[in-house]
């Protein structure tokens, strides 16, 4: 039997599902880089660039191995410009059998392989991911009758199935959870290490060029590019951070710099998304870094609760709630989204750090995505359809499946609390504790109202008073509520003229 074996983007991995049975003597592996995906919405050139030059490395190592590879590149002459039409041309090249796929990370594809058999006239065969470690089944058992979704029991399942930083069956250090240790501001003169870095090769050179050339309009820039692409050198990546970031990594995870992007983190979501690296691998490695006292607890525990735990979580509930989630706007969020997210350019200081190094890197830390990023948008208003392309459109490892769980669950409160306890809200006083944004910042932290104040101050109480209805009864915000009804009748006044008045100039600006 010949098979068409389809290997997208983000599956660079050789212990694929779909490529689990192939036999090099009769089967095709096809791999394309093809228009559709480049512009569904138009992807940071960065994010583009890693994409293709990890596919023509893994396509060749394939290649390497005795395995045929159909490699469609996006300037061939003849390419179809869909993966759809990609497929269509294989078969009648390759005439297969059957068509085996391991099953998309995004819905959107989910749905339109789900009628390629009908289309194609062949068997297709979608087999699930195995490279997740809680199935989608098993976390539809988990989630069922439970009407909301709490992390945190979810990981403690997981901890148990994997034994990870386990004694028995209890956690090892006694606690489950060690974020209160991992919240700590940065200290002045902090050696942070540098990243990473890797030259592009031949072919990273020959694709930045076509991304240059044929994504010309797209959000982003591409000077000194320097992302892993292969697995090896994803695996430096990882390497790295363990020996030389990990330790510190709980610390100062919440931690923000101005001019130093990377800080404590891994560095390693886009390999962990796009199949260079596998979570169990990570874990492991990141445990026995404890274990060889090369780390502390804490650390440890927090960056493993980053992949066992949320990511494995946020990839649960997004094809649980799928295709609804996407249109989830509990707040009637509908500001557009402002022009400033695209330029950078803002009096905001954490704004502006936070975008402008988005726009160079591709990159951002979580909490500047939820805390600086995320907060602003829940505060102003903005529209969660706008929100979640935006996310998705700039972040080199960003797939709809991690984006819309972590932006409309998370960030936003558009599930109305289906994901978070609360709303992750936050004032000046937060960012200026975790970051030293606010000392080159036109706005002034200390100050509550008036033109020069920082706006977090007032759209914060401004937030909290405009959805008073749907967020009053909410327990965890309860003290909140009570410190703003004991404001001064004319306090009270001037955030909401100090919010209608900062918002409506934005949205005067585009």
């Amino acid at each position: 039997m010949k098979t068409l074996r389809l290997v997208l983007g983000d599956q660079l991995s050789r212990d694929l599902p779909s490529l689990a049975d192939l036999d090099p003597a009769k089967d095709l592996v096809l791999m394309a880089e093809v228009m559709s995906e480049v512009t569904y919405v138009k992807h940071h050139k960065r994010k583009i660039a890693y994409l293709f030059s990890a596919m023509r490395h893994f396509a060749n190592s394939l290649g390497d191995d005795g395995i045929a590879v159909r490699y469609r590149r996006l300037d061939d002459p003849d390419n179809a410009g869909s993966l759809a039409g990609e497929v269509a041309a294989a078969i009648a090249a390759f005439g297969p059998d059957r068509i085996v796929i391991t099953a998309p990370g995004e819905y959107r594809l989910a749905d339109e392989m789900a009628g390629w058999q009908a289309r194609f006239g062949l068997a297709v065969d979608i087999r699930a991911d195995t490279r997740f470690l809680c199935s989608l089944d098993d976390f539809a058992e988990w989630a069922e009758g439970r009407k909301s979704l709490r992390m945190e029991f979810f990981y403690r399942d997981l901890r148990r199935r994997y034994q990870v930083l386990m004694e028995g069956d209890e956690p090892i250090g006694g606690k489950w959870n060690y974020d209160a240790d991992n919240r700590q501001p940065p200290k002045a003169g902090l050696a942070v290490p540098p990243p990473s870095s890797f030259a592009p090769d031949a072919i990273t050179t020959e694709v930045l060029a076509l991304v240059e050339m044929r994504c010309a309009d797209h959000f982003g820039q591409l000077a000194r590019f320097d992302f892993a692409v292969t697995r090896d050198q994803a695996l430096h990546v990882l390497d790295q951070f363990i020996g030389e970031r990990l330790s510190l990594f709980g610390t100062y995870q919440d931690a923000m710099i101005e001019g130093e992007p990377w800080m404590y983190h891994s560095h390693i979501g886009l390999y962990l998304n796009a199949g260079l690296l596998s979570p169990i691998e990570v874990i492991r490695v990141a445990e026995a870094a404890y274990h060889s006292g090369d780390a502390p607890l804490n650390a440890v525990e927090g960056f493993i609760r980053q992949i066992l735990g949320w990511r494995e979580f946020v990839r649960g509930l997004y094809w649980l709630k799928m295709p609804a989630y996407a249109e989830a706007n509990f707040l009637q969020a509908t500001r557009p989204l402002p022009d400033f997210f695209w330029t950078g350019n803002t009096d905001m200081n954490c704004l502006a750090q936070s975008i402008q190094q988005t726009d160079a890197l591709s990159y951002a830390h979580h909490i500047q995505r939820l805390m600086v990023l995320g907060n602003f948008a829940l505060l102003a208003g903005l529209s969660p359809q706008e929100v979640n392309e935006w996310f998705l459109v700039v972040y080199v490892d960003a797939y709809e499946w991690v984006v819309m769980p972590n932006v409309s669950g998370m960030a936003l409160f558009a599930d109305g609390g289906y994901l978070a306890s609360k709303p992750y809200v936050a004032g000046g006083a937060y960012i200026n504790r975790m970051s030293n944004y606010c000392k080159n910042c036109r706005y002034k932290v200390s100050e509550k109202s008036g033109e020069d104040a920082c706006p977090f101050n007032y759209l914060y109480w401004d937030f909290l008073d405009r959805h008073r209805e749907k967020l009053g009864n909410n327990p965890r915000l309860g003290m909140i509520y009570r410190t703003f009804d004991k404001m001064a009748p004319e306090k009270q006044a001037g955030v909401s003229a100090d919010a209608s008045r900062f918002l409506a100039g934005f949205d005067k600006a585009g």
